[in-house]
């Protein structure tokens, strides 16, 4: 009897103890085995987008990959290439590149109003490399928010989900064209929620480690449903593996309010 009393302690103890709780707990870690079916159900929805734009009053010849000039006047290249700013056009044209997603089958995307901003010619491709014209339907500057339309049918919108039931750890997925690279997929996680960056009034950025570089802005932060969780918009300079993403729970509202202006 005793014996028995001592077997059913031990027993007690051992399923108790710290590490048939972290068996367990590991057992409920769930890793993807592949992305591939995912993005292969979600890149019909992202676009590549391309932008044209007039700059006025000559500028800098030394710029970024993407067009944008150092600026300020306490660039150590002032003085060298100072001589040769008089020689400049007083208007040139300027090209930039984004990422953007399909949210109807007749032609509404969402991007990052700085990706369109002051743009002359809009263009969209498609992941068929399909080429449309687009126009601006609405933006929000302080939101980082656009919504463009092209003419088209049948298209293959994303769905959102939602940002505030995402949790941090969740995997998600980016696609977008980094550096004009179209339809780019990468993995990571949720890292944080409610980043301040200092971009804004609406500071409330999803922290993500998949990677996101130049040319993701306006591109969809999925999650393992293929919803869109957030958009991906910024970057921290020289910081590596960090990226932000508009939650899409503040995102929808935004892009309900611009809808309804068209």
């Amino acid at each position: 009897q005793i014996n028995k009393v001592f077997l059913i302690i031990i027993s007690v103890a051992l399923l108790a103890s710290p590490a048939i709780a972290q068996k367990d707990f590991k057992n409920t870690i769930m890793v993807p085995a592949s992305f591939a079916e995912l993005a292969k159900q979600a890149r019909p929805g992202v676009v590549n987008i391309q932008t044209v734009k007039t700059i006025e009053g000559g500028g800098r010849v030394y710029k970024h990959f993407f067009g944008q000039p150092f600026g300020g006047n306490q660039n150590p290249l002032d003085e060298f290439f100072s001589p040769f700013f008089n020689q400049m056009p007083q208007n040139r044209k300027e090209s930039s590149l984004g990422s953007g997603f399909i949210i109807s089958k007749d032609g509404y995307i969402v991007t990052n109003n700085h990706v369109i901003k002051d743009a002359d010619q809009i263009k969209v491709i498609l992941h068929d490399k399909t080429e449309y014209d687009a126009t601006i339907i609405g933006t929000d500057p302080m939101t980082d928010l656009a919504l463009i339309k092209i003419k088209a049918k049948d298209l293959k919108p994303l769905e959102f989900g939602s940002s505030s039931k995402t949790e941090v750890g969740s995997w998600v997925v980016a696609i977008g064209s980094p550096f004009g690279l179209e339809q780019t997929v990468t993995a990571g996680i949720v890292s944080a929620k409610g980043r301040i960056i200092g971009s804004g009034p609406y500071d409330d950025f999803i922290q993500t480690d998949a990677s996101i570089n130049p040319g993701n802005s306006g591109g969809p932060l999925l999650n393992l449903d293929g919803e869109v969780i957030g958009i991906n918009t910024a970057i921290v300079r020289a910081g590596q593996g960090i990226g932000f993403a508009i939650p899409s729970d503040l995102a929808t509202g935004v892009i309900d309010q611009l809808t309804e202006q068209k």
